[in-house]
């Protein structure tokens, strides 16, 4: 239902992510023409503490929010008058920083009389594949990983999924970040094992692939991490060397082994011959090339978006927010984080 809208029309969007530690405003057009992208990283202030503090990040989203935006409107050379819609993250995420975006969203909403739009998280990270790739259009397989979520997705059509499998208990970037600091990597983990693991061997420690029993998609990550941090403790009491390059790798390939074998499960099952990747995760570089040569011997397309666009931003919002509207999906002035929103 595209709700007398012309899609022939330039519908230009601006879009706004504020869900955990990057604040980000974005200009897209149609949906897939990103006219600018702009992302304040929190990610120095945060190192000093080995994680994302929630308090920090959301005094500083308010802090840089108007700034983003200014700049992504100033990039695009429009002004407000020139927007259509406004596409903003209101959840999953942290309530605190998510609160700054909304909050942020409806005023503009309100003070220009534009409409407003609610965009989930992860459908977010589904539609950066829509910006570089023209062709991408649903039905397809998406694999989400974040360092808060991984999602093994069907997406039926645009705003429409089917939730194949979900993380029991650790995202894998949460893992990345709790084993990058167990070998005294520090924060951020996920580049830092990718950067060191080129140096180890990913055969070198046998540690477990977890299969769950009752979930043929889902994912579990905290018995792997479990895995690591009691080798390390059995070297530190035995007095063993530890190989940091060693344990990064035999890590990583762990993570990418589960990762690319329920991909393919599903891509067999489910007969697809489109399967992407999105999330903070999938701008590693080892599992980018496992599952590029998993789909070629599956004979299916590959799509991923460039690392910056798998990381946290706007025009990915921007991009799902405008599906959104052409469908006719409007939020009003009542909308509210939703730390824990589900998908589909």
């Amino acid at each position: 239902m595209m709700n007398n809208i012309d899609v022939n029309k330039e519908i230009k969007i601006l879009a706004i992510e504020s869900s955990c530690d990057e604040t980000a405003a974005a200009v897209v057009v149609n949906g897939r023409d990103m006219r600018s992208n702009v992302i304040s990283s929190q990610i120095d202030l945060h190192t000093l503490y080995g994680g994302v503090v929630p308090e920090i990040a959301s005094r500083k989203h308010i802090e840089k929010i108007n700034q983003v935006i200014e700049q992504a409107l100033s990039d695009a050379g429009v002004t407000l008058d020139d927007i259509d819609a406004i596409g903003v993250t209101y959840g999953p995420g942290l309530v605190g920083a998510l609160l700054v975006g909304v909050a942020e969203a409806k005023a503009i909403s309100y003070a220009k009389n534009i409409p407003l739009v609610g965009v989930h998280h992860i459908e977010g990270h589904i539609s950066a594949n829509y910006i570089e790739n023209p062709d991408l259009e649903p039905p397809f397989l998406c694999l989400v990983v974040s360092g808060g979520h991984t999602h093994l997705v069907k997406v039926k059509d645009y705003g429409c999924y089917e939730v194949l499998g979900r993380t029991r208990d650790d995202a894998a970037g949460e893992a990345f970040d709790k084993v990058a600091r167990a070998i005294g990597l520090g924060y951020p983990g996920g580049p830092k094992i990718e950067k060191v693991s080129h140096e180890g061997d990913p055969q070198a420690i046998a540690f477990p692939r977890a299969k769950i029993a009752d979930g043929e998609y889902d994912f579990s990550f905290s018995g792997l991490k479990s895995a690591v941090l009691n080798y390390l403790n059995g070297c530190r009491m035995k007095g063993i060397p530890i190989n940091q390059a060693d344990v990064a790798a035999s890590f990583q390939q762990s993570v990418t082994d589960v990762l690319v074998g329920h991909a393919r499960h599903a891509i067999r099952q489910y007969g697809l011959k489109k399967f992407a990747i999105a999330g903070g995760v999938a701008s590693n570089g080892t599992i980018r090339a496992a599952m590029e040569q998993m789909c070629a011997e599956e004979g299916v397309r590959f799509y991923r978006p460039s690392p910056i666009l798998c990381t946290d931003n706007a025009a990915m919002i921007g991009a799902a927010a405008y599906y959104d509207f052409i469908a006719g999906k409007r939020a009003g002035l009542d909308l509210n984080a939703v730390p824990n929103l589900k998908l589909g």
